[in-house]
């Protein structure tokens, strides 16, 4: 990401007779199609109704407003904050030395078992400076004289997941009016359209606008260009309008509009992008303005039937991966806002079908979040209306960044992680210098929460301010990339460097408990709940998860025997994390505090359940997570909920599981089917994408396990296109609620061991790119 930050949004609009480049089908899908949103009116709020369309490093939201068409739109590098920030930037470190700090804090704890979290932030915390937010690029409008005053009876505003094209339609005094929206990654762009079947009868203004003020729109010849500043850190921005016609006229304005009037068609091309790079410590490139400008050019000349045609091939080639068919059945006549309001929890065909929509719109919105080129999908993917967002629309990383891309090995969209890679190897820099100076040690650390500026240090927010195994928790995606796909170059070369670092600051911070002699993470803090300890337990398990899967990367990839050997006995004597309380409950801390009234939307003493791989299903282990899992309760926000649907497949409790899908619908899902904490909140959609997955098919202990958590909601059915770790792609048929057919494409050859109850374990030397049916 070196050089201007470029998010080329080419939004292509063809204003006038229908293009060739759709066909009828393609223009006007049957609302009753299962991947289909679908409203029966334009949207009036930003966070529940409009439509979300991405190419990774840009995003837009679709209204679907009849007299102003509103597109908001996002560049995902537009942060305020970070180096040049005018109240300063410090990355989180401390601003001055506190020498002794940390062993006493330390030292009471050992003495005293705990402390609150007000005196530890009082004495490892400071006030948050320059951290920033994402920003809203800005507001595309159509204005559209002439459009009905009132919603048409007719009228679709729809979302086809399958092609990634979000449409209106609807009949005016006898004209038909389509209008299609798409973001095209292969070219940086976003792309639409409007058109009318009445040749010559449309006329368009185009305007933009900000709720910034730190920008000048000028428009010149066929072009708009909007240039600026962000005033709290001097980043450069720059977006580009050019307008094309057949027909009519067109007109530049001083206010910096242009208008396309009396036309048979005409589109238009939006490029931005920001001086943004990804480079420690000044995180600043190229003036955008060159990129920019080749980005729009590029976009106008390729037409809109290539962008078209070069978008669509795109995204099949990666939404299409995987088909899920539990005997779903959407009515024909019920919108999607409308489908979720009746969605009862499973008992129907209609409730099948919001569940598979709901399911695949996860792997969706990571294709539309997620591309190599640009930042990582953050809190609100890419999508974020305000200047001053929830969070900042940040990197959360005490659960929420990783659950975003837990989906995506097993759902078969690996490419996605890539911007997640490229992010956490530009932490390693600026966590270096966290490390060393906070914690006079080796290796590389992140605290709770982040941002692109290199952000590793602390605040002091006292529950959620001091979180140093998130590097060890961020690494564990990456070797997860390595099991999957089995690529030694990407684990030398990416991977392992990263987890060794991690690995090198924990073996420099553990510190023996006088208790048991055990290595114990200290301070430690279960995320957001209960006091500062010794030992607590997610800490321990993200430590164990961090060091067995740096010595199984050492040993696969020959590092030194001393290495190996430390790393072994660090794990022999580490405290794991696991320990079964006074009523049968797996601990959250080392010290028997967990309440069975507590009913706390984290569960993160299951990390080794899941995402980790500590607990085996049927063990004593696992019958203490899930009681601990059943006395938190059903309840929480949107992503606590998407985890409990991982937690209980892995428990291999597919109806409980399904509990918590219906759940998450019923009561954390908004109208455009975005997940909600409240408020909006992606990580909970793609949480509950993992979780349908993991009902399905896990391989966490290198067994490939068929339909290990199948709800009885879904007696039959059939899956196409997951991926199991060793590099299998697995189809499934199942009937009565057991698997009929099951069919595994090798990756790579290798043996892989398999288990259903259609033919109990079976081991197969695989031979890459064969197919396997077994029936």
């Amino acid at each position: 990401m070196k050089g201007a930050a470029i998010g080329a949004a080419a939004l292509a609009t063809g204003l006038g007779p229908l293009a060739a480049s759709a066909s009828a089908g393609e223009r006007r899908r049957d609302p009753s199609d299962e991947l289909l949103l679908w409203y029966n009116a334009p949207a009036a709020d930003w966070e529940r109704e409009a439509l979300p369309i991405g190419s990774g490093a840009l995003g837009a939201m679709v209204f679907g407003t009849l007299a102003s068409e509103h597109l908001q739109f996002n560049e995902k590098t537009l942060w305020t904050g970070g180096p040049g920030a005018q109240d300063g930037y410090d990355f989180g470190n401390w601003r001055s030395p506190r020498d002794g700090v940390l062993a006493d804090v330390r030292q009471r704890i050992e003495t005293g078992t705990k402390l609150d979290p007000d005196t530890v932030a009082g004495e490892l915390g400071q006030p948050r400076v320059g951290y920033g937010a994402h920003q809203t690029f800005g507001d595309l409008h159509l204005d559209l004289p002439g459009a009905p005053t009132t919603t048409p009876a007719d009228y679709r505003r729809s979302l086809d997941l399958r092609t990634a094209l979000a449409s209106v339609t609807y009949t005016d005094q006898g004209a038909v009016h389509e209008r299609e929206f798409f973001a095209s990654h292969p070219d940086s762009v976003l792309v639409g359209r409007l058109s009318s079947d009445r040749p010559g009868g449309v006329t368009c203004t185009l305007r933009y606008a900000s709720p910034r003020t730190d920008f000048t729109s000028t428009a010149r010849g066929d072009r708009i260009t909007v240039t600026g500043q962000l005033a709290d850190n001097g980043l450069k921005f720059e977006a580009q309008i050019r307008a094309r016609h057949e027909g009519g006229t067109l007109t530049a304005h001083a206010d910096g509009s242009l208008t396309v009037t009396g036309a048979d068609s005409a589109w238009f091309v939006l490029a931005a992008g920001t001086d943004y790079a990804d480079t420690y410590p000044d995180y600043r490139g190229a003036d955008p303005a060159a990129a920019v400008t080749a980005a729009v050019d590029k976009a106008a000349d390729l037409g809109h039937a290539a962008l078209r045609e070069r978008h669509l091939t795109d995204h099949r080639a990666l939404f299409g991966r995987v088909d899920l068919d539990i005997r779903q059945t959407p009515p024909a006549d019920v919108p999607t806002d409308q489908l979720l309001t009746q969605y009862t929890g499973g008992a129907s065909a209609a409730d099948r079908a919001l569940e598979a929509l709901f399911f695949q719109y996860g792997r969706y919105l990571l294709i539309a979040s997620s591309r190599a080129g640009s930042l990582p999908a953050n809190l609100q993917g890419v999508w974020n209306q305000s200047t001053t967002p929830p969070w900042s629309a940040d990197y959360h990383v005490n659960i929420n960044l990783q659950m975003n891309y837990w989906l995506a090995e097993a759902a078969a969209l690996p490419e996605t992680t890539a911007p997640y890679d490229r992010f956490v190897a530009a932490l390693r820099a600026p966590g270096e210098r966290t490390a060393k100076e906070m914690f006079a040690s080796r290796g590389w650390v992140v605290h709770d929460e982040t941002n692109p500026y290199g952000f590793t240090g602390v605040h002091d927010w006292s529950t959620s301010f001091w979180f140093p195994e998130a590097a060890a928790w961020l690494t564990a995606q990456l070797y997860e990339h390595y099991r999957f796909g089995g690529s030694t170059d990407y684990l030398r070369t990416t991977a392992y460097p990263l987890m060794k670092g991690a690995a090198e600051f924990w073996l420099d911070n553990l510190r023996t408990d006088p208790r048991d002699n055990s290595l114990v993470v200290t301070p430690s803090y279960s995320p957001e709940h209960g006091d500062f300890t010794a030992g607590a337990a997610m800490s321990q398990q993200i430590v164990h998860d961090l060091l067995t899967n740096t010595l199984e990367a050492a040993k696969t990839l020959g590092d030194s025997a001393a290495w190996r050997q430390q790393l072994t006995d660090t794990l022999g004597k580490l405290d794991p994390g696991l320990r079964i309380g006074s009523w049968g409950q797996l601990q959250e801390w080392k010290t028997d505090l967990d309440s069975p009234t507590d009913d706390h939307r984290h569960v993160s003493h299951l990390y080794a359940l899941h995402p980790g791989r500590q607990i085996a299903p049927g063990s004593t282990w696992a019958e203490a997570a899930k009681v601990s899992l059943t006395a938190r309760g059903d309840g929480g926000t949107g992503w606590s909920k998407a985890w409990k649907v991982n937690f209980w497949a892995r428990l291999r409790d597919g109806d409980h599981a399904h509990k918590m899908l219906s759940e998450q619908l019923k009561a954390s899902t908004l109208p455009n089917l975005w997940d909600t904490h409240p408020p909006f909140q992606i990580d909970g959609n793609f949480g509950a994408t993992s979780g349908v997955v993991e009902m399905l098919l896990q391989s966490q202990f290198d067994v490939i396990e068929v339909l290990p958590a199948l709800p009885a909601s879904w007696p039959e059915g059939s899956v196409r296109g997951l991926r199991a770790r060793g590099g299998a792609t697995v189809d499934i048929d199942w009937a009565a609620g057991r698997a009929t057919r099951v069919a595994v494409t090798a990756g790579r050859t290798r043996q892989l061991t398999l288990r259903s109850t259609l033919f109990g374990d079976k081991t197969l030397k695989a031979v890459a790119g064969r197919r396997y049916v077994f029936d």
